[in-house]
């Protein structure tokens, strides 16, 4: 797959996405894949919310293509705030993974669920895709995740993915790349989010790393 970069300066950001066929390696995000703190969840069973339901909050429909399947182990905390927190979060993802099927970077969705740095980074991710004529296909295991309330309206979710089993799929043609990776298909992902007045968890910081010791072992 292309290879998600820590957050950089927006140029910067465009100079490190690598484009090849699960190629190349994640910048290092330096102090901020530290985890201190960090509170671990305790379910271990898959949580999934649902992306295309409305709300009170305006949430937006999500159509993810079937082929795109994203799983989510141990999301559940048994405490409201978290997991409010914690699917918004999945459904950010579930943003990114929308605006990459659909090839919109202007996606209602993104700017919903991410804000600030995180939104600059996860525009820039998606027109990585369109730039390289790809989507992917596969499943991607977001696992782990450790939630952080540093107030009633900010929260720190650091979690887990594993990518391994997702791969490049050319955009016009529907041929799907099957590639070795050569790198690690493990990647640490240290959130921010904020509440906003309508009650949604929006993500505002996104670092990433990949190999890092807390998803490998």
């Amino acid at each position: 797959m292309i290879r998600r970069p820590a957050l950089l300066t927006a140029a910067a950001l465009t100079a490190a996405l690598t484009l090849s066929a699960c190629g190349g390696g994640d910048d290092d995000s330096g102090d901020n894949d530290k985890i201190a703190g960090a509170d671990t969840g305790t379910s271990s069973a898959p949580a999934s919310p649902s992306t295309g339901a409305s709300d009170s909050a305006g949430r937006p429909d999500l159509k993810v293509p079937n082929d795109m399947k994203s799983v989510f182990e141990g999301w559940k905390t048994g405490d409201t705030t978290k997991d409010a927190a914690l699917a918004d979060a999945q459904r950010a993802l579930g943003s990114v993974d929308d605006a990459i099927a659909r090839g919109d970077t202007k996606s209602k969705a993104l700017s919903f669920y991410y804000q600030d740095d995180a939104l600059i980074s996860e525009v820039k991710w998606v027109q990585a895709w369109l730039d390289a004529n790809i989507s992917w296909t596969g499943t991607i295991r977001y696992f782990d995740p450790r939630v952080t309330l540093r107030d009633e309206k900010t929260a720190v979710i650091v979690y887990c993915a594993d990518d391994g089993k997702a791969y490049n799929k050319d955009r016009k043609s529907g041929k799907v790349d099957k590639t070795p990776a050569s790198d690690s298909p493990y990647v640490l992902y240290n959130t921010r989010l904020e509440k906003s007045g309508e009650g949604v968890w929006v993500t505002t910081g996104l670092h990433t790393k990949r190999g890092h010791e807390q998803c490998e072992g």
